[in-house]
């Protein structure tokens, strides 16, 4: 007898509609994260509210003090976070970032 030792998000089949949203919100949002990364818009658009509205406070509240360096800072984690999702396939991230909701890179 042979032992299988899949998780839950390897063996779940993923529908042609699924990986064409998959591939909708995988756009925008990469887009989003390299253009507006630092406002964290990129994590409102996929229903990642806590984790954008963290990155908002962060840009608003420590541009202030910083002179722009919260808004750096959370632009290069946008900038990073944008070309992850780019080029990760459809497949991929939907398994990451739709079906598992993986917040961060």
């Amino acid at each position: 007898m042979q032992e299988t030792n899949q998780t839950y998000s390897n063996s779940y089949e993923i529908s042609q509609d699924q990986l064409k949203d998959a591939n909708s919100k995988k756009l925008i949002s990469g887009i989003c994260g390299i253009l507006l990364g630092s406002f964290g818009i990129h994590k409102f658009y996929l229903g990642y509210n806590k984790e954008g509205l963290i990155m908002l406070l962060i840009t608003l509240l420590t541009s202030w003090f910083t002179c722009g360096g919260g808004a750096i800072v959370m632009g290069i984690i946008g900038l990073i976070e944008g070309i992850l999702y780019l080029t990760k396939s459809d497949k991929e991230f939907y398994k990451t970032y739709i079906l598992n909701r993986k917040g961060w890179f």
